[in-house]
């Protein structure tokens, strides 16, 4: 008799439901797809009906009925990878029916990777995103860039979402380099991040997807599957890379040479007869005297050792650095109710002396099928972080910079007091880590909850509300003895920042199988409102180190709050068709609404269309023993750009006083046509497996073209302001990336290699129609926007090494036609006044790629990845002074002993003359160098006990592991970290600048992983 059949269809890979699954009853017409959530109904004509499941990718399965009434299924792969099921923003779908560009990092590829945020984790896993540590400090600040930079103010930063709910990631520390708010997310939390690269997979995120969308979604429970599992880990840390300086003779000896050759080369330019003027020779020796006394508090005096006194103050920056972590988590549940829930310790030392932090986090995911009909869920996780911060890059006080003191000083004086200033060359930062307490809190809680109603059969509405709040304290509080502090009592201040996050999204999702054509639609709407507060307050004169709030400032010199907002008003909508599992077809749009911008454009509509054909389901492919998968794909569409400041359209006001009374003025001038920077991307790719996908890969090509770029520009003094904010210019990025991927040993003995590659060419375009570059003219960084080269390259003077006659730095004169373009560039002078500036690289890498292998046997497993990128330059900033051959009382690198001597002396250094600017000018190629490099990324080596020596004590996992990060580097750079970009510097434009900078750490951590 006839009757209704129910049940789930899942992956085995994963466990999730498959959505667009087709049962079928055999040898009839009639049929039904699953929902989103891989369920399904149908009627039967009886127990000898036999229902027949499949899905792309998926081996078919013919059931017979019989008694049953509820019949699950779990679909294995066809071939290996096509079944992953991708989630590609408000819903998901699998692999091999993807039209756009989408790269997955299995959560397992991240696990208990020794780094503190999630993103550093991605170094090398997907084609075409590029990943950066901009310096060795514990959760500092990081670049992603996915297919290159596509703008030049506002951000190039990635949309990021975390299971549905938009990320805040704007820093909200006033002191110190910007810490990475993504350190708040405890990454052993997720189960997957999927990267939508091309403007098909991103255009459903509208106006904040140019920059690429990362979906990151954390583990949920299975039916069945009860869990609990436990992870430990220790390790250590220290710099990757240290750097050779003089010692306390060669100090002496190189110093007292460049007064000597300094006074020279003054007699030289005034005429007077050599040797009768020893100004800078006893100059030198009188700070030689000073640097080396061992002063007493008493007599604030000292007597000369010489070099008696050797400190290796790079020694004294750095130190051993320990980390630790452990993770509980527990996942089940039943066909009605399914939960994870875990908690999270982490601490991790700096390898810098006074920074590191500690994280504690927990996580709760529930999903709950209320009826046949009613599904309600929730994501919820809370983490806790504090961090001892230090300075930026571009301080005396940041730790980094001790480099400069003289070897010939001692670390402290007769009464265990740190030396500093006027006795050391410069501050001593060791002041700032013994006599200052800095100390950042984060709170960070991000909450989404659903409600799924199954309307009529393919049809769901889903409606979720959306929380993020991230909440930071600063207190700093610097002692007497620390240079903030000194002379006023001491100093402190207190920073308090609130970061809302309120997103409300509601929309229908339609699956229908008519026959040989499946259609998936979405149409929905979203809005999102956040908001930023922030109060800071300062004081001095305590009367005591001891005390360290603001209560207890003797007066309180300053304080403020702002609060600022936004909105964001979207419609969305999804078409997604295939025809007999081989041509596919998808449309998408969104229409978004931002207050950010001018009242003439503020809507914006984001369309894109793209279509794939699976040729290996062709006849003339099907029974191919070669071809296991072949797909070839195009995609073109539009996305936005909305990282800019909240108001910059509006006409502002300000508060000022005069006379004690408060008043407004005007400080900005209006621009109500402000719209969004829009970038157009098409893309060409295919899909391809050999040998049952034993061998896959992809090859695709596109080319982003970015137009109405934001940016400030002059307006007429007349109008009463100096600078507007308007749409001018444009940008191109154009590459290619490759992936394969390979099991190259499937026996007992597996051996599996994944390979990536991706090249990149960026280029400005069109500046504003008359202005060809943007230069900022700073005497210390060279980056510069020009038009027909990549965004921030260095542009200053080439320089041409040094003259052996007299040991005169040498620059390249690069005479120059009418049109710019150098004619002659071998004529070389000493001034450098003379010397036209060119292009001297850029920061950015062409080339980026990685290679990972991984081998099993039996319980052992062995995995490391090779990462690398090359194309990219790096200005060297700090090396002006630290490498500057004895320009002034700097510690100097080793290499600066090869400075020229006497005539006919052949080297790139130049002569040392103390006072004397001698090739030292920052604006030149001396201090720029290739940033290739190539780095043994990480190295996991684990084995898992034998199930049969556990099963008996209740645990189904023992595994051991050891996890290495930033083994080796490969590289010509000179510098600490080839992988480098000054954390003072901000902007898209300044990029690839060592100033004083941190290398990345070198990390050995041994863990334990246990199951129940």
């Amino acid at each position: 008799q006839e009757r209704t059949v129910t049940g789930i269809v899942t992956s085995a890979e994963d466990g999730l439901g498959i959505p667009g699954a087709s049962i079928v009853v055999k040898g009839t017409t009639t049929g039904t797809v699953t929902d989103f959530n891989g369920a399904y109904s149908i009627q039967v004509p009886g127990p000898d009906a036999v229902l027949i499941f499949s899905f792309i990718g998926m081996r078919p399965q013919e059931i017979m009925v019989g008694t049953q009434s509820v019949i699950n299924i779990i679909m294995t792969a066809e071939a290996i990878g096509l079944d992953e099921l991708i989630v590609v923003g408000y819903g998901t779908q699998i692999k091999s029916k993807l039209t756009g560009n989408i790269a997955r990092v299995a959560g397992e590829e991240l696990e208990n990777r020794p780094v503190p945020s999630v993103e550093l984790a991605l170094h090398g896993k997907a084609a075409g995103v590029f990943v950066e540590s901009v310096t060795g400090k514990v959760t500092s600040a990081t670049r992603v860039r996915i297919r290159g930079s596509s703008s030049i103010s506002a951000s190039n930063d990635p949309l990021y979402v975390l299971d549905g709910v938009p990320l805040s990631l704007e820093a909200q520390n006033l002191h110190g380099g910007a810490i990475n708010p993504l350190a708040t997310l405890n990454f052993n939390d997720v189960e997957s991040i999927d990267i939508l690269k091309d403007a098909s997979a991103a255009a459903i995120y509208g106006s904040r997807a140019s920059n690429g969308v990362i979906l990151i979604t954390t583990k949920r429970g299975k039916a069945g599957e009860s869990k609990l599992n436990f992870n430990f880990q220790r390790g250590i840390s220290r710099p990757s890379n240290l750097r050779e300086y003089l010692n306390a003779e060669e100090f002496i000896d190189a110093f007292r040479d460049a007064a000597v050759r300094g006074d020279a080369y003054e007699d030289r330019i005034f005429g007077d007869p050599p040797g009768t003027n020893d100004f800078w020779q006893w100059h030198v020796e009188q700070r030689l005297k000073r640097y080396s006394g061992w002063a007493s508090i008493e007599d604030g005096g000292g007597n000369y050792l010489g070099s008696e006194v050797d400190t290796d103050w790079q020694e004294q920056a750095f130190r051993k650095a320990e980390l630790l972590t452990a993770d509980l988590s527990a996942s089940g549940g039943t066909d009605k109710l399914r939960y994870f829930a875990s908690g999270s310790y982490n601490k991790q030392e700096g390898i810098m002396v006074a920074n590191g932090f500690e994280r504690i986090s927990g996580r709760l995911n529930v999903d709950n099928e209320v009826n046949k009909r009613i599904d309600i869920g929730l994501s919820l996780s809370l983490s806790r972080t504090n961090i001892d911060q230090i300075n930026a890059d571009n301080a005396f006080a940041n730790p980094m910079q001790l480099v400069a003191l003289a070897p010939i000083t001692p670390v402290r004086d007769l009464d265990g007091i740190l030396y500093s200033t006027p006795t050391t060359t410069y501050y001593n930062g060791l002041r700032h880590a013994e006599y200052s307490d800095r100390k950042l809190f984060e709170v960070r809680n991000v909450a989404n909850g659903y409600l799924n109603i199954k309307l009529i059969e393919g049809l769901n509405w889903r409606s979720e509300i959306g929380y993020d709040i991230y909440n930071l304290k600063e207190n700093n509080r610097y002692g007497e003895l620390t240079n903030t502090g000194q002379g006023i009592g001491g100093y402190a201040f207190s920073n308090y920042a609130q970061s809302q996050n309120l997103l409300g999204k509601s929309y229908m999702s339609y699956l229908k199988n008519l026959g040989d054509l499946s259609l998936n639609a979405v149409l929905g709407t979203e809005i999102q409102y956040s908001i930023l507060d922030n109060t800071w307050v300062e004081g001095q004169g305590f009367p005591l180190d001891e005390l360290k709030t603001l209560s207890s400032a003797g007066e309180i010199t300053g304080g403020t709050q702002t609060i600022t907002e936004y909105s964001f008003l979207s419609y969305l909508s999804r078409i997604e068709m295939d025809y007999k599992d081989k041509y596919l077809f998808k449309v998408s749009g969104r229409i978004d609404g931002s207050s950010r911008f001018g009242v003439n454009n503020r809507y914006g509509f984001f369309p894109s269309v793209s279509a794939g054909w699976v040729l290996s389901r062709e006849d003339f492919l099907a029974d191919n023993n070669l071809i296991s998968f072949l797909k070839l794909r195009a995609s073109y569409g539009l996305t936005g750009n909305a990282g800019i400041g909240n108001f910059a359209h509006l006409g502002l006001y300000g508060v000022n006083t005069y006379n004690n009374q408060s008043g407004l003025i005007p400080t900005q001038i209006p621009n109500p046509d402000l719209g969004w920077e829009s970038t157009a991307q098409v893309d060409f790719g295919i899909d391809f497996g050999f040998f049952n996908n034993r061998i896959s890969g992809e090859i695709d090509y596109y080319v982003k073209k970015t137009t109405d770029l934001l940016f400030s520009v002059p307006v007429p003094g007349t109008s009463g302001y100096s600078t507007q904010t308007r749409n001018i210019g444009s940008m191109e990025n154009k590459g290619v990336e490759f992936l394969l991927n390979t099991n190259n040993l499937t026996g007992e003995f597996q051996w599996s290699t994944s390979f990536n590659i991706a090249y990149n060419k960026n280029e400005v375009t069109k500046l504003d129609g008359t202005l060809d570059i943007l230069d900022e003219g700073s005497s210390r960084f060279m980056n510069v926007v020009m038009v027909g080269q990549p965004i921030g390259v260095f542009y200053g003077a080439e320089y041409a090494g040094v003259d052996p006659a007299n040991g005169d730095a040498l620059f390249y004169l690069n005479t120059k036609d009418a049109n710019g373009n150098v004619i002659d560039n071998t004529t070389t002078t000493n001034d450098f006044s003379d010397a036209n500036f060119v292009v001297l690289g850029k920061p950015n890498p062409d080339l980026i790629g990685a290679i990972t292998n991984t081998f099993r046997y039996k319980g052992f497993d062995l995995s490391f990845t090779l990462q690398g990128v090359t194309g990219n330059s790096i200005h060297l900033s700090g090396d002006s002074y630290m490498a500057a051959n004895f320009e002034w009382y700097d510690n100097q690198l080793k290499s600066q002993l090869n400075s020229w001597k006497q005539p006919g002396d052949i080297t790139d250094v130049p002569e040392a003359r103390l006072a004397w600017a001698n090739g030292v000018q920052g604006r030149n190629s001396r201090y720029v160098e290739d940033g290739s490099y190539l780095k043994l990324r990480s190295l996991v080596f684990g084995y898992e006990l034998p199930k049969s020596l556990i099963n008996n004590l209740g645990i189904s996992r023992i595994r051991i592991y050891m996890n290495a990060q930033n083994l080796i580097t490969w590289t010509k750079y000179t510098g600490w970290d080839p992988e480098v970009s000054s954390d003072f510097v901000v902007g898209n434009v300044r990029s690839g600048i060592d100033f004083y900078s941190p290398p990345q750490p070198r990390t050995i951590a041994f863990g334990i992983n246990m199951g129940f």
